[in-house]
């Protein structure tokens, strides 16, 4: 009887060598793009799930210190989602350092990392693109807003990129006008229609041909 059961452990044995093994598949994975951003460049990543159970995936990214953003929920429609940031990295968010994208889906969590290194980039702050949106629904006749964006501008651009070459202040803030015809191409900036670039070389021609100024209003033309 011994030798009986003892030949079928060793049969059970021999033939489990023989089988396909057989592991368990992550029920959620991050891919990245890449894992080096630079200033001025978006994130973009791939969640990557076994399954679609009609529940969202939930989304933390945080830096190296532990301090991050609060729950992101992001919709799982397909097997694998792309997610493409929808504003870049600046350096008035960002500090410079590694980051963490954490995210949990189906009692699975799974953590990838990226390193945001520095570069020459220059970008326009989204706290000044939120300012100018804001700038173009203005349509307060009493309301005049272009020292505001002016100021904005000259406080939280860099001058590199734009150079305001004289000062804002309360005595000349709303003597500041800007032309009309610069709400199209501003328009098209907040759209993402032309780069921070384009929209740069637009203000400092502005200023360059004093058609914005701290002691004169708008010139008739260009």
């Amino acid at each position: 009887m011994k030798a009986e059961i003892s030949l079928a452990i060793i049969l059970m044995v021999g033939i489990s060598a023989f089988l396909p093994q057989v592991h368990a598949e992550q029920a959620v994975s991050i891919i990245m793009e890449k894992t080096a951003y630079q200033y001025c460049e978006k994130l973009f990543y791939t969640i990557k799930v076994s399954e679609i159970t009609g529940n969202p995936a939930i989304v933390h990214i945080r830096d190296e210190t532990g301090k991050g953003s609060s729950a992101i929920p992001i919709a799982i429609n397909e097997l694998e989602n792309p997610i493409p940031a929808l504003f870049p990295f600046d350096k008035e968010q960002f500090s410079l350092g590694k980051y963490f994208i954490d995210v949990e889906y189906a009692g699975s969590k799974y953590t990838a990392e990226f390193n945001l290194v520095d570069s020459d980039n220059i970008c326009i702050p989204e706290s000044v693109k939120q300012f100018t949106v804001e700038w173009l629904l203005n349509d307060e006749p009493d309301k005049n807003l272009d020292g505001y964006l002016m100021d904005m501008i000259q406080r939280y651009v860099d001058p590199k990129l734009i150079e305001i070459p004289f000062e804002i202040n309360d005595k000349n803030i709303l003597e500041i006008d800007i032309p009309d015809w610069v709400k199209n191409v501003a328009y098209w900036w907040v759209q993402g229609m032309i780069s921070d670039k384009d929209f740069a070389q637009m203000a400092n021609y502005l200023v360059d041909e004093k058609i914005i100024s701290s002691h004169v209003g708008i010139e008739s033309g260009i």
